[in-house]
């Protein structure tokens, strides 16, 4: 009987133990989504929507929310639609950035699954470059199973006007936070083939898709629906494990194109991984 007892306990003590080390192990997953003109526009249907289609994911990250008021009360919406849906969301919205334009200022946001995510000390602007940067990146340290990373969001300027000019920035990033696990994330308005990338690919960084278009055509063109690769995460592989990235295609909810273009003129896309 004692025997049985010692087995019984040594089976849960390592039952427990692997437990840990498999909730420890288990991977962090982030959406990064620009939503056109969120607070401009999304009735609660369309917030309901956006909330069904990221519940999924531990970490939102948002770009393109409106500078005015109506940006701060959109992000409030769904942070408590996601609320409605099973799980306790927290959530962060940057102050305008320093485009001189009404059109370039613009507001980010982080959204997190409490259970799963907690945040570290507060989010902030990325100032440095911020006369050069119309809308200069917005970060925040999050701790996930006790492991730290830095999202940096970031929305750039049209394709028009050379995305590049501000992108080629990004370079200086990791050397002003040599302690922070970095992972940019947004829409660069540039593939992630283009040169200004080459400055980070030689420091170890790697985007999580490749060829991988993530802008939607004005119209669908035998059944293509996908305009340009802008999208994507950078991340260093040695410190992150890409489990899978990829879009998600929400559009395909819609039998009505120009009504999926309402919701946005971009897809969702995500980066699941571990922290080595």
């Amino acid at each position: 009987m004692k025997l049985f007892f010692t087995l019984s306990a040594i089976l849960i003590l390592y039952s427990n133990c692997t437990s840990f080390k498999a909730l420890k192990q288990s991977p962090v997953s982030i959406v990064s989504w620009n939503i056109k003109d969120l607070g401009k526009s999304k009735n609660d249907v369309e917030i309901d929507f956006i909330a069904n289609t990221v519940k999924g994911f531990d970490v939102i990250a948002i770009q393109e929310v409106v500078a005015g008021i109506g940006g701060p009360q959109a992000v409030a919406r769904l942070h408590d639609a996601l609320n409605r849906k099973g799980s306790k969301w927290d959530y962060v919205i940057s102050e305008p950035t320093s485009g001189d334009s009404p059109n370039s200022s613009e507001r980010y946001a982080f959204i997190w699954n409490t259970s799963k995510i907690f945040k570290v000390g507060d989010a902030w602007l990325e100032k440095q470059y911020h006369q050069e940067i119309d809308r200069e990146p917005y970060l925040i340290t999050l701790s996930a199973r006790g492991k730290n990373f830095t999202l940096v969001s970031f929305h750039a300027i049209t394709q028009s006007k050379n995305p590049e000019s501000e992108i080629k920035y990004f370079r200086f990033m990791p050397g002003f936070y040599k302690d922070l696990n970095l992972v940019f994330t947004g829409d660069f308005n540039l593939s992630q083939s283009h040169s200004v990338f080459s400055p980070l690919r030689e420091i170890g960084y790697h985007s999580s898709m490749i060829n991988q278009k993530t802008s939607l055509r004005q119209t669908c063109i035998n059944n293509d629906c996908l305009a340009s690769e802008y999208d994507n995460f950078f991340f260093v592989k040695s410190r992150f494990k890409n489990i899978k990235a990829g879009i998600v295609p929400f559009y395909e909810s819609f039998t009505d194109f120009k009504e999926a273009r309402l919701i946005s003129d971009h897809v969702p896309i995500f980066f699941r991984f571990s922290l080595n």
